[in-house]
């Protein structure tokens, strides 16, 4: 009270700086508050600036990102991965180009994925089929002009630039969108058996053998594990390879004719079709070769556990007369 002021001066500067104190803090605390606040206003904003600038830099395939990407090309590139899985592999003397069948619905049939460009060249498709077919008309087209002026086949190197000459323009017109489709160009000339990758970049790779379109990582270890083989392999080789990388691709379900398309080119061979009979037969033949392998492996377990049954029943008596023996040695470890 006041007379305690009178009596006690001092305590008038201390209810001051307490207060003062107490002022202070809650300064302190409601800055602390606003910091807060304001962070993560920044961060949230920061967030929209991010996905603003990324849907700015992905309306136009000719603009660039500040991280120097084309957003437009890399979503035709994953087209490519979302179409069904197409799988080509190449021997000195032929090309093999294989498909998996995939329909809309039950109801619907499958659409062609390997198209014929020449007599002596192929190509397989994953992604855009429409996009596909209009290139393989292109090929097509273009074969059949070289043919025409140069009296002589068309070299495969030559058609894949032209091809990928073609999808690089769409990488720079402002007014056209890439190509969504990856295309797997087999062919045979002059120079030997070729299997090129063409990407909706404009990118274009030569393989041994290559896979692309959905779940192909796993048709792709398979070729990785054989593909030394392959320039050496027969035609019959060739073909059966090509079919069990299509069944990697499955992964489980059971592979049949019906679920493939296989297509072959080669030396004295015009590009052509399988047939459902043909491969089926060669499905049947791997999958009797393997069922017969697990017959042998279960029969050469069932002897060795033959064996050691018969070794322990003649162990079994000798313990049980050398069990009265006490002054024989024990034996050494």
């Amino acid at each position: 009270g006041e007379r305690e002021r009178e009596e006690h001066p001092w305590l008038e500067g201390k209810e001051k700086f307490v207060t003062a104190l107490v002022l202070y803090k809650l300064k302190t605390l409601s800055t602390t508050k606003q910091y807060r606040r304001r962070r993560r206003r920044r961060k949230r904003e920061s967030t929209t600036i991010k996905k603003m600038f990324r849907n700015q830099y992905d309306t136009d395939v000719t603009t660039w990102s500040p991280t120097g990407r084309l957003f437009q090309v890399e979503y035709a590139m994953e087209a490519v991965k979302q179409g069904s899985a197409a799988i080509g592999l190449r021997s000195r003397s032929h090309v093999v180009l294989a498909c998996v069948n995939k329909a809309q619905s039950e109801l619907s049939s499958h659409q062609k994925k390997i198209f014929k460009v020449d007599d002596h060249i192929g190509v397989a498709i994953a992604g855009l089929t429409a996009d596909g077919r209009v290139l393989s008309r292109y090929m097509r087209s273009e074969s059949i002009n070289h043919s025409f002026t140069y009296e002589s086949p068309l070299p495969v190197g030559r058609l894949v630039v032209h091809l990928a000459d073609k999808a690089q323009v769409c990488t720079q017109r402002s007014w056209k969108r890439p190509y969504g489709v990856g295309l797997l160009v087999g062919g045979l000339d002059e120079s030997g058996a070729h299997l090129y990758y063409n990407c909706p970049s404009g990118n274009y790779f030569e393989y041994q053998a290559f896979a692309i379109g959905s779940r192909s990582q796993a048709a792709k270890t398979y070729l990785e594990r054989r593909f030394e083989s392959f320039g050496d392999s027969s035609r019959e080789d060739l073909i059966k390879d090509a079919i069990l990388a299509v069944r990697e691709t499955l992964q489980g379900e059971t592979l049949k004719s019906s679920l493939c398309t296989v297509s072959i080119l080669g030396v004295g061979e015009p590009f052509h079709f399988l047939d459902q009979e043909t491969i089926q037969n060669v499905i049947d033949t791997f999958e009797k070769v393997a069922e017969e392998e697990e017959g042998e492996a279960g029969e050469g377990e069932g002897e060795g556990e033959g064996e050691a049954e018969a070794a322990a029943a003649a162990a079994a008596p000798a313990e049980q007369g050398g069990s009265g023996d006490q002054d024989v040695a024990p034996m050494e470890m």
